[in-house]
């Protein structure tokens, strides 16, 4: 009998778990780095929301979105970093993207961000129980 899995140790699955990190951080770091060059209208947006702390609360972002996209690229401390960035966007849907209290007209886009972002969730939870696969930093500190 054939499978049609891919052993998480084959050169493919190294190469996958590689694109796979790449993809997440194309949403993290250029997100990260457009909160720094429009730093004050980050703080006025999140502050709009009723969070506390907006300042605060922007600098936690870029960190976590920097960090944290830089961190994947290398595969650094992958599993660790793939759990904090999963928090941190759960945490942001339900902060920003709150569809079930809008009106009708905004239901559409802010549902759509909303699951989106959750799929992105489940691909870092993904990634937090498999760690980086052979093409990063942690795969060469296991040896």
């Amino acid at each position: 009998m054939t499978s049609n899995t891919v052993n998480a140790s084959t050169p493919t699955a190294s190469f996958l778990n590689l694109l796979g990190r790449l993809a997440i951080v194309a949403l993290f770091l250029p997100a990260g780095l457009s909160k720094i060059t429009g730093f004050a209208g980050t703080v006025g947006y999140i502050g709009s929301v009723g969070l506390p702390a907006p300042t605060l609360a922007a600098i936690v972002a870029i960190i976590v979105e920097v960090g944290g996209g830089l961190a994947l690229i290398a595969g650094y401390r992958t599993r660790l970093v793939a759990l904090v960035l999963a928090i941190f966007t759960a945490a942001a849907s339900f902060a920003f993207h709150t569809f079930w209290s809008l009106p009708a007209e905004q239901v559409m886009m802010q549902q759509l961000l909303f699951y989106k972002n959750i799929a992105i969730v489940g691909g870092l939870l993904i990634l937090a129980a498999n760690g980086a696969g052979a093409f990063s930093l942690d795969a060469r500190r296991s040896h």
